[in-house]
């Protein structure tokens, strides 16, 4: 069981890319002790949760921002400190987790079935997005960290991306603010391609599987593509939800990268460098995606695990919410906000074009 010090960080520093705390022998005074710790954080997280899903149910928006909206708005609650231990846990061990199950989605049969020409042409949409993504940020002025960020959530899978990305990112004041920004711009944007984007392959007159391709390619978030590529047919929507899921596996191999990158730059090394390369939950990610891989898994698991997933990331994304001032989204320039439309068509662009030549 973790010693009492170790909750009492109040940012997104308190992920990934810190030495592990020091481990004490579990016993039953110990957990009852953790637990109400835990506890007044942890409700907060199970209430906005609840309250997010509710109007996700009622309103045509998705879940993660409401998680969001509503957690920032019960911002004043972190200055209580017996908030900071569920929240903490909440942003570290429960991301963790729900990172981890998106692999129970995932299995190699899925890939192999895309063609290597489809692979090709996502691999590559990712790889330019994030190229490009680092590129703006420099021209923008901003710090590239920021830009590989959201290059990042916009070439995999949106707020899960972010969440993901942000954790093996050196520390920052700004990296929980600039987190919470990538979040609400990359669900705004998809949520706006999950309407537009079908409309404009049937204006460019795509075949089924070019449209399935390119929403699966270029859309933000799971769900819109879902919602978008059903709204279409469902062969369009089959397509669709395998290239996205294809988007996701790449999460692994971008995280790795990214940590290659920033590894070095980390103003306290001895806590980041000496931290491991590939986190455990995503190790248990590639286990999860063998495994599924075996076909020997029941159906209903992967789509068990998706669903604790998405769940255990909209509690996730509360808890940041409520960790972070809505003050301090107003601080950022309009050169934040441009360079994740900038990305956003970067991809659009590739993705059309590679269809176009296919």
């Amino acid at each position: 069981m973790l010693r009492e010090e170790h909750y009492t960080a109040s940012s997104l520093d308190s992920l990934e890319g810190v030495p592990d705390p020091v481990e004490v022998p579990v016993t039953r005074a110990s957990l009852l002790t953790t637990a109400r710790k835990l506890a007044p954080g942890l409700s907060i997280v199970v209430l906005v949760s609840m309250a997010a899903a509710w109007l996700a149910d009622h309103y045509t928006v998705p879940i993660l921002l409401f998680a969001l909206l509503l957690g920032m708005a019960m911002n004043f609650l972190r200055a209580d400190a017996s908030y900071r231990p569920g929240l903490d846990f909440a942003t570290r061990q429960l991301l963790r987790l729900g990172v981890a199950l998106l692999g129970a989605r995932i299995t190699a049969d899925q890939v192999l079935s895309l063609g290597g020409n489809v692979v090709l042409v996502v691999t590559l949409g990712v790889a330019l997005t994030i190229t490009a993504g680092w590129l703006l940020s420099r021209v923008l002025k901003l710090r590239p960290e920021f830009g590989v960020l959201t290059a990042g959530a916009v070439a995999i899978c949106g707020a899960s991306a972010a969440l993901a990305i942000s954790s093996v990112l050196p520390p920052s004041p700004t990296r929980e603010r600039d987190t919470l920004l990538t979040v609400v711009g990359v669900t705004a944007l998809s949520t706006v391609a999950m309407v537009t984007y079908p409309v404009l392959a049937a204006a460019l007159g795509l075949s089924e599987q070019q449209t399935g391709l390119l929403l699966g390619a270029t859309i933000h978030d799971v769900a819109q593509v879902v919602g978008a590529g059903y709204g279409v047919s469902k062969e369009v929507g089959d397509t669709a939800t395998i290239v996205k899921l294809f988007r996701v596996a790449l999460l692994l191999p971008v995280i790795v990268i990214v940590a290659l990158m920033f590894r070095a730059k980390s103003e306290t090394k001895t806590s980041w460098r000496s931290a491991p390369l590939v986190p455990g939950f995503l190790l248990a990610f590639i286990a999860l995606v063998a495994i599924n891989s075996t076909g020997l898994v029941p159906k209903e698991l992967p789509a068990a695990a998706g669903e604790v997933s998405r769940w255990l990331l909209v509690a996730a994304i509360a808890a940041v919410g409520v960790k972070t001032s809505l003050g301090d989204m107003f601080k950022v320039g309009w050169n934040s906000l441009a360079i994740i439309v900038l990305e956003t068509l970067v991809i659009l662009t590739f993705a059309l074009t590679a269809i176009q030549l296919m």
